[in-house]
């Protein structure tokens, strides 16, 4: 029998549709199946508490997705993909008023510090910046001999200790401590961990400061209906409400890219794959998860500092000792109570998302592992003690812990939204380890998740580099 497609794409996240994307663009049939009734996976939006206040359901804030080397060729703009950028990228509040900012400039950024801290701060970021293109090509490719050895190797460097031991080593200031310890705290592991909590605070840092950290206007899944939107205009399709339990039941094709959990791929692809890769597959490890809060406001949030007004994203937790507490008793099981909190705030600059006047707002906190623990208060406290009169602009909450957005998503296993734990030796072996990570003992099933390199961000790279993989065979 002749097979129907080229390429069938399991899931419909950023890395499933760039799979497609690619894949249709060398002239390749291919259909991406979708679980959900909405496309898009971590890339949705809806109205989860009031009517006209449009919340991202997952990821928010995208600083990946300007500089992501293959979204940014694609044509989204035409599709309906806007980036918005806030008057500021990302803020972090410190008690008695102040705050340090994330600014977009490097030298407006080193001028919150004391002199010596400045001046190592524009020595460690202007290097990278100024050539953040090269970099990033190979920060997001998949393992290869990096195309330019010598500044990938200096970053390197940068990347190996811990972000508590970089931190404190390099900049005396406490607003410049706590600035990278929030960013290197979405690795979701404790601080004192080598590699991956320094190198991914590092790169949220560089991205910021070379391409921002917009929204897409009207919502994240603006991305998704852009992805799609090109996809059907190369001749690609995507089918909805297709619920997959095995490989048996899928399309004959030549190709299955699986933009899902490992493990949810060996159970699909049953014994099309070796035992063994299977039982490897199946002890990928998940880490920590969420507890998130969408807010519908009055207002705006009543910041005590008025930088954190104007930010995009604002990082609430303090100083470096206190976030990193906070995340070593999460990865201890612990539930803190004074999480680190991540917060978006998106209607600052798009006023697209909330009724004339009206707000926004997007929060979560780390918590173990398929926790069913409300920490509305505890991260309701945090805000409180930030921007008092929080809670007296509360129209409307809607909360969703680990159990909620694994139901919501079966990639988000245990609440896990990135992928997996990424300490170094999970980095080094998404999803086995493997030299060609992407693809499987089966000549004819790839994976192109969060799962796999470069992990987990709305870039795309993981599907790209799948779909080359696909197209290579």
């Amino acid at each position: 029998m002749a097979n129907e497609y080229d390429a069938v794409v399991i899931g419909s996240g950023p890395n499933g549709l760039a799979a497609a994307v690619r894949l249709a663009q060398e002239g390749q049939s291919v259909v991406v199946l979708e679980r959900h009734d909405e496309p898009g996976g971590g890339t949705r939006t809806a109205e989860l508490t009031l009517p006209g206040y449009h919340h991202d359901v997952c990821s928010a804030i995208h600083p990946m997705g300007l500089a992501s080397p293959f979204l940014s060729s694609l044509p989204l703009e035409k599709y309906g993909l806007e980036w918005i950028h806030p008057e500021i990228p990302m803020a972090h509040p410190l008690d008695h008023g102040e705050a340090v900012m994330l600014h977009r400039s490097i030298e407006e950024t080193a001028a919150q510090f004391d002199p010596v801290t400045r001046g190592t701060y524009r020595k460690l970021f202007t290097p990278f910046v100024e050539q953040a293109q090269e970099l990033l090509q190979d920060l997001l490719a998949a393992p290869r001999m990096p195309k330019n050895p010598v500044l990938a190797g200096r970053f390197g460097l940068k990347s190996l200790p811990a972000a508590l031991d970089a931190s404190r080593a390099w900049f005396p200031d406490e607003k410049a401590r706590a600035l990278l310890a929030g960013n290197a705290a979405h690795s979701i592991l404790p601080l004192d961990r080598p590699i991956a909590t320094n190198a991914i605070g590092l790169i949220l840092m560089l991205v910021g400061h070379a391409h921002g950290w917009p929204v897409a206007r009207a919502g994240s899944q603006r991305i998704t209906k852009a992805l799609i939107g090109y996809l059907e205009s190369i001749g690609g399709k995507v089918e909805t409400g297709r619920q997959v339990s095995t490989i048996k039941e899928l399309p004959k094709a030549n190709a299955y890219v699986f933009d899902t959990s490992p493990s949810a791929m060996a159970e699909i692809a049953g014994d099309r794959l070796p035992a063994g890769f299977s039982k490897r597959l199946r002890k990928y490890r998940h880490g920590a998860g969420i507890f998130k809060i969408d807010y519908a406001l009055s207002e705006a949030v009543p910041w005590v500092n008025s930088g954190c007004r104007k930010a995009g994203t604002v990082h609430v937790g303090g100083t470096i000792d206190e976030i990193a507490q906070s995340e070593r008793e999460m990865w201890e099981g612990i539930h803190s109570g004074r999480p680190f909190v991540l917060a978006a705030q998106q209607s600052v600059c798009d006023d697209s998302r909330a009724p004339k006047g009206k707000h926004t707002f997007w929060a979560y906190c780390h918590v173990p592992k398929e926790s069913t623990v409300d920490m509305t208060e505890a991260i309701e406290g945090q805000l409180e003690r930030f921007a008092p009169g929080f809670k007296d602009c509360v129209l409307e909450r809607h909360t969703m812990n680990c159990s909620d957005y694994q139901s919501y998503n079966p990639n988000f296993i245990g609440g896990d939204i990135i992928g997996g734990v990424s300490d170094w030796r999970q980095v080094v072996s998404r999803p086995v380890a493997r030299i060609r990570p992407h693809t499987t003992p089966a000549k004819d099933i790839f994976i192109c998740s969060a799962s796999t390199p470069p992990g987990a961000g709305v870039h795309g790279m993981g599907g790209y580099w799948a779909a080359e993989e696909v197209l290579r065979h």
